[in-house]
């Protein structure tokens, strides 16, 4: 039999990320551009969620948008509808977007007059949370349709995120969601994640949100 070489090209292409994120928030950072990676399963309503976000928010400041998908512009169209600037990232199949993806569309979105850049990940909840897109702050979404209990089954991405948002608490009575085990869950993984309950179709605990991400891109831009 012949000699083979393994290489381990999973800590490889990790160490190269990262390194390639630290220098995209160096990058940010000195232009004065938050980024906002935004994450969740299909149907938890991230689109919604952040067309409401833009609504209340792009009166204060510039905003522009990535929305990444294997294959579709459909959201893009959503969002460019609210007078904000965004492109669409296509990823040619790959269920996520690494540092490097993220820069080349940062590239594209033309960010030298953007405040708060918000890329919508593709939705997913493995792929997304292994690779650190050089965003500022990681958020997610969790619907209440989905369970409370995700975080036990998907510990990386809840333990990645700075804040935590429980959408569709206005089903709440029609599903066996128990709000209070969902928070403990999520604490068990990530102590300090920012946990919001919202509804993003009627507005409910928006404002809690917005205050939050108002928050944070004037501390890094300021």
């Amino acid at each position: 039999m012949g000699e083979f070489r393994v290489l381990e090209i999973k800590q490889s292409v990790f160490a190269d990320n990262d390194r390639r994120a630290k220098e995209l928030r160096k990058e940010l950072k000195e232009k004065k551009v938050f980024l906002l990676n935004l994450m969740s399963s299909p149907g938890s309503g991230k689109t919604t969620t952040l067309s409401r976000t833009i609504e209340r928010l792009k009166d204060e400041m510039k905003i522009g948008v990535m929305e990444a998908d294997i294959d579709s512009d459909v959201d893009a169209k959503t969002i460019a509808s609210l007078g904000v600037k965004a492109i669409q990232l296509h990823t040619g199949g790959m269920c996520h977007l690494d540092a490097d993806m993220t820069a080349q569309g940062l590239a594209g979105l033309e960010t030298g007059d953007v405040e708060l850049a918000i890329l919508e990940n593709v939705g997913n909840l493995v792929c997304p949370a292994e690779f650190d897109t050089g965003a500022v702050k990681n958020a997610m979404i969790l619907s209440v349709p989905e369970g409370d209990d995700k975080p036990l089954k998907y510990p990386l991405m809840f333990s990645i995120c700075d804040v935590v948002l429980i959408n569709k608490i206005d089903v709440l009575p029609y599903f066996d969601f128990d709000m209070e085990a969902c928070r403990k869950n999520i604490l068990m993984r990530n102590p300090n994640a920012r946990i919001i309950p919202i509804c993003a179709r009627t507005g409910e605990g928006m404002e809690e949100w917005t205050d939050w991400l108002r928050d944070q891109v004037k501390e890094w831009n300021g």
